[in-house]
């Protein structure tokens, strides 16, 4: 029941920190591009991975508020730092074609499903 409390709390904080980093994002850089989504991206996997490999080698710190940190606040800031961090493990673990799969899976296969989705509620919603 705690990692689930964690997880809801520091979810949370992570989806305000990455509403603030899209609206600074987009007030510094403008919004004729996706600047914000970027940033959160950038910053979740550049954060996660900072945080997993100092929380798993270096910090003593509890299983249940490293999971409701990289679980919560990171998953709540960006699920694209979770999709990194498990890419780059792939790799150094060797298993190269599941990384690949990996990332076929989570930017192909993601980004046809979105197009369908948005040629469905066109076609047959709105």
């Amino acid at each position: 029941m705690l990692e689930k409390a964690l997880i809801f709390a520091f979810g949370g904080l992570g989806c305000l920190c990455r509403y603030l980093v899209g609206g600074l994002s987009h007030r510094i850089l403008g919004y004729a591009f996706p600047y914000g989504t970027l940033v959160a991206n950038i910053l979740g996997s550049f954060g996660l991975a900072l945080f997993m490999e100092l929380a798993l080698y270096k910090l003593p710190l509890d299983p249940s508020v490293r999971l409701g940190i990289a679980t919560g606040f990171f998953g709540g800031f960006t699920t694209f730092s979770s999709f990194s961090y498990e890419t780059v493990k792939l790799f150094e673990e060797g298993s190269f074609i599941l990384a690949g799969l990996n990332v076929l899976g989570n930017v192909i296969i993601c980004l046809v499903v979105a197009f369908l989705g948005f040629y469905i509620s066109r076609r047959f919603i709105l």
